[in-house]
């Protein structure tokens, strides 16, 4: 175990001897002293027990008294209760009186001591805590001795009243939370609550005017049309109502700064970061350099912090240029320290466009900004160069500068890989400071076995860590997003080191923010609806949902382990004294209750082994035993001893020497096989959207997450902004969609046993999952329009003046809601809009396409390979935006854009043949017909490539579509209409 780092006294500042196990209230020999004169032995903030001596002080003897603990019982009486790793906490009504801590063993022994205290300990006779006493009582005795030290030593200058306020103020912060709910103002809250429940009124009673007033004239398409709106309203729903509690969050770093310290002796957690990667080619090296760079750079102490590259497609070219990035690092971190520069990524920090002097006033930052500059583009031209030279494989493969052939020359056949670049045994940087640890993993791949894309990679990466160093936190990103904020993990420990906020959640969600984007945000590529408004909505509930990226998760979650306060076994409902229910039949009844209870309590966590706690030592070896972790986390010793450490760390028991044979074992091809990985271990397989899989696991299990929003965003990233790939990006999110809602993760029936998602939390997550089908009926809408112009038909009937106050009350409500949407979350209207433009892109396009593949995958097995979206932009600003390449995703939209514009084409010539009293229906026709070319705009720009020019294609498929309706015009008479007018209305086009 890693001996502990001697903390300051929480009463005099001296340096601590003994700190309390569960709050770390570190005291010093002197204090501690004072307080054994007067009887007490016990943690003065939380009733705790105190740790041994530091190593500064007697460590021979805290080592004897450590390994006496663990071999002798428990005294009769004692208030000390041994239970197992695996276990959880006790019940949630003693989660304020206990306090606990590890005792290492080797192999998979580990325990875990409980130290409970009664209530009635931690206050006096007035109701005060003792601990506010008795810090009071050490600062007066303090202060005694200060003044005999005053009056002692006559020239001796007393320190500044400043001095003296500032102490108390960071002993004062050391114990304050670490964060701190800002709920939004009740007077933009309340009025978007009501104006949602007087849009549920009046969407019940339009659909009861819509029901009940049939257009007989055009039967087929009213019955599509309130079909439609039905389906729509059922959307809404919801999407909406998960929107009732949205919250904001404060993090107070100084805070945590002044309660954990900072530096070589800073009690913070240490963080593993997964950078994950498949082919340089698409996925420039330069750009996950520049991600790689920010990490090793960020404000974190150095030897907390270590960096995992996976490179799933085994390629050379990521090997070397990480090589490179590695030595440029040793330049790199120190200045960006030094001058506390932001961003910490090379690339985006050089290419800002702002004063880069100002608020400098060191005098050698410009002479060393230029040479970092000038350093940081030779750096370019080498890996360029790299990048030039990978375009072309040699026929024989790749060779090393040993001479020996690169293992993966073949990425579907190749061993695994492992290189640790920077780190404790490491180069240093070039003033002579340790450097974060890097390491580069690249899993083993053989034919034959299921490798799981993307989640595969991270689980790989799971056990590396676990294996290597072990931190009780992991912070993954994709390759290209970089770290902006230096201080963003530390905005994630507020949360997940506040004790009385960290305890049951498994990650800390930070919102994904791009550059790039060209400024209107043509394509809705920043996303700001869904993390500005939803992600807060969710926030209030149980947690947002899993993105993907920017994300730092407790360990001990993906494990599978439950959140430490889970609920205990349900009481038996069948009465014990009731004359009518037979004693036989209730015991019956409360074994079935309890054996379904403990079902559930096994489906929600790996190992719960509350039940256990009075068997001794040998019973409880027996049933944690190492065979049944291998049927969970696989045959490796060293990680299932890691998986029970739940504060991090590499276990004693393990050898260094063999640390990088067992790694190399824990990302084997065949190490999942027969184990849990996948099912209820680490990133969950079955989707190509496994973040939603992921999060989705663990919100039923009891966890909870934490939306972060700092005002400086944390991470940023690009995204693919021509329409083709953003409409790709789309289509893989939809079909991961599609996927889950035919697997048995899915939330319309999943996750009820336990009773532990919340209701809200289940809506939007079958929000997430049956979004995609909304693709059928809109289609189906987007089309009615035109249909009704090309045929004189209508799907309302003539309004009456109640159902005019439904309609004008739905559209009143509708533009009133996302007003104060707008309100309370802050967004802008165009920001909203590009999100309703989008929306119905997204979903005549790539939606539709995800059903379809997604029902032929269930039905026929056909599975759909998607290619890595390309993150290199053009030199030109915004050069890709104006990229046009023809795909078949881009097949129903533009069918559905020439259907309309030669429907309202129609429709004009129509009522200019027709006389007068046409004019009134065509507008409403017209109206609706416009809403969906509105919608389309987006879509027909992306269409027209940079100068505006009407692509080939489009034309083509202009002239096609007229024609077809041209010509066929009579023969689809019968359906829609009389033959007579369905002829005459040809007519006068084909005229026209």
């Amino acid at each position: 175990m890693m001996e502990p780092a001697v903390l300051p006294c929480a009463a005099c500042g001296d340096d601590a001897h003994a700190a309390c196990r569960a709050c770390s209230y570190a005291l010093c020999r002197a204090c501690l002293d004072e307080d054994a004169a007067e009887g007490r032995t016990t943690c003065a903030r939380c009733g705790g027990e105190y740790a041994a001596p530091d190593p500064a002080h007697d460590k021979g003897n805290a080592v004897e008294e450590e390994e006496e603990d663990h071999h002798a019982p428990p005294a009769a009486g004692s208030q000390h209760e041994r239970v197992t790793m695996g276990s959880h906490l006790s019940d949630r009504q003693d989660e304020g009186s206990h306090a606990r801590t590890i005792s290492s063993v080797s192999g998979v022994g580990h325990a875990r001591t409980i130290s409970s205290v009664s209530g009635s300990e931690l206050n006096d006779e007035s109701g005060r805590p003792i601990w506010k006493n008795r810090v009071e009582s050490w600062k007066e005795k303090k202060k005694e001795k200060k003044a005999s030290a005053k009056k002692a030593a006559a020239k001796a200058q007393a320190p500044p009243v400043e001095e003296q306020i500032m102490d108390e103020k960071d002993l004062t912060d050391a114990y304050e939370s670490l964060s701190q709910i800002i709920p939004i103002s009740k007077n933009k809250l309340t009025p978007y609550r009501a104006v949602i429940i007087m849009r549920l009124v009046v969407l019940g009673l339009f659909f009861h005017y819509r029901i009940t007033n049939p257009v007989y004239s055009a039967f087929g398409l009213w019955m599509t049309s309130v079909i439609c709106e039905v389906w729509f309203g059922f959307s809404w729903i919801l999407d909406q109502f998960p929107k009732w509690c949205p919250i904001n969050r404060e993090t107070y770093v100084d805070r945590l700064v002044a309660r954990y310290g900072d530096g070589e002796d800073s009690g913070l957690a240490a963080v593993d970061f997964f950078v994950s990667t498949v082919d340089p080619l698409k996925e420039p090296p330069l750009i996950t350099a520049n991600t790689v760079l920010s990490i090793l750079a960020v404000d974190y102490p150095v030897e907390k912090i270590s960096c995992y590259v996976s490179d799933d497609g085994s390629a050379m070219l990521t090997f070397e240029s990480l090589a490179e990035t590695a030595e440029f690092a040793r330049k790199w971190v120190p200045f960006c320290k030094k001058y506390s520069i932001e961003p910490r990524a090379p690339e985006f920090y050089f290419s800002q466009k702002i004063d880069y002097l100002k608020d400098k006033i060191h005098p050698s930052f410009v002479k060393e900004r230029r040479a970092m500059k000038r350093d940081y583009e030779e750096y370019k031209v080498r890996i360029n160069a790299l990048v030039a030279k990978a375009q072309k494989t040699p026929e024989e493969g790749w060779i090393m500068q040993d001479g020996t052939p690169w293992p993966g020359n073949n990425p579907r056949d190749h061993p695994g890989m492992i290189q640790v670049f920077l780190g404790e045994t490491g180069a240093r940087d070039f003033d002579g400071n340790e450097l974060p640890r890097l390491v580069y993993v690249s899993r083993e791949k053989r034919p034959g076995y299921q490798h799981h894309k993307k989640a595969g990679a991270m689980n790989a990466l799971v056990r590396v860590s676990a294996v290597l160093t072990n931190a009780p936190y992991i912070l993954n990103l994709d390759c290209d997003h970089y770290v902006n904020n230096s201080k963003a993990v530390r905005e994630a420990m507020c949360f997940m080191m506040d004790p009385s906020v960290g305890r049951d959640v498994c990650y800390v969600q930070f919102p994904q923010r791009f550059d790039g984007i060209d400024r209107s945000d043509r394509y809705a590529n920043r996303n700001v609806v869904f993390f500005d408004v939803n992600m807060k909505g969710l926030d209030g509930l149980q947690g947002p949902v899993y993105v993907g990226t920017g994300c730092c998760f407790y360990r001990q979650a993906l494990y599978g382990y439950g959140p430490p306060s889970l609920p205990a076994l349900p009481k038996s409902s069948v009465c014990s004294w009731c004359c009518c229910c037979p004693k036989k039949k209730a015991e019956k009844n409360e074994r079935e209750m309890h054996r379904d209870s403990r079902r559930e309590d096994l489906e929600s966590a790996i190992f719960n082994l509350r039940e256990i706690d009075n068997y001794d030592e040998y019973e409880r070896s027996m049933l944690i035993s190492q065979m049944s972790f291998e049927k969970s986390f696989g045959l490796s010793s060293v990680f299932i001893e890691s998986t029970l450490m739940e504060h991090g760390g590499v276990p004693e028991s393990a050898n260094p020497s063999t640390l990088i044979k067992e790694a190399i074992h824990v990302i084997s091809c065949g190490y999942e096989e027969k184990t849990e990985w996948g099912k209820e271990i680490g990133w969950i397989y079955g989707s190509v959207t496994e973040d939603i899989l992921t999060g989705f696991k663990m919100h039923c299990r009891g966890w909870r997450s934490i939306y972060c929003m700092p005002v400086r965003p944390a991470f940023k990233g690009s995204a693919p902004i021509n329409l083709s790939d953003r409409l790709h990006q789309v289509l893989r999110w939809a079909l991961g969609s599609v996927e889950i809602f035919f697997s048995r993760h899915c939330p319309l029936w999943y996750g009820y046993g336990g009773g532990r998602l919340k209701w809200l939390q289940r809506l939007s997550y079958i929000n997430t999952i049956v979004y995609p089908f909304t693709s059928l009926p809109l289609v189906a809408y987007c089309c009615l329009p035109a249909i009704c112009l090309l045929t004189g038909k209508f799907i309302i009937p003539t309004l009456s003046n109640a159902a005019t106050i439904w309609f004008l009350g739905l559209f009143i409500s509708i533009i009133m809601t996302s007003v104060l949407e707008l309100r309370w979350s802050g967004i802008g209207i165009e920001d909203w809009w590009r999100n309703e433009q989008f929306w119905v892109i997204g979903g005549v396009s790539a939606h539709l396409f995800a059903v379809f593949q997604g029902i032929l995958k269930m039905v026929a097995g056909l599975d759909t390979n998607f290619t890595v979206t390309a993150k290199a932009t053009d030199d030109t600003e915004f050069g890709e935006l104006y990229i046009f390449k023809w795909t078949t995703v881009l097949i129903p939209p533009t069918s559905i854009l020439v259907l309309n514009l030669v429907g309202v084409v129609a429709g004009f010539s129509d009522a200019l043949n027709s006389g007068y009293e046409s004019w009134g229906p065509l507008f409403g026709k017209v109206f609706f017909s416009m809403w969906v070319i509105m919608h389309l705009y987006p879509f027909l720009k992306g269409l027209m490539g940079r100068q505006n020019r009407t692509p080939t294609i489009v034309i083509l498929w202009s002239v096609l579509l007229a024609s077809v309706f041209s010509l066929l015009w009579v023969k689809i008479d019968p359906f829609i209409g009389s033959s007579e007018t369905a002829s005459t209305n040809a007519c006068s086009n084909f005229d026209c």
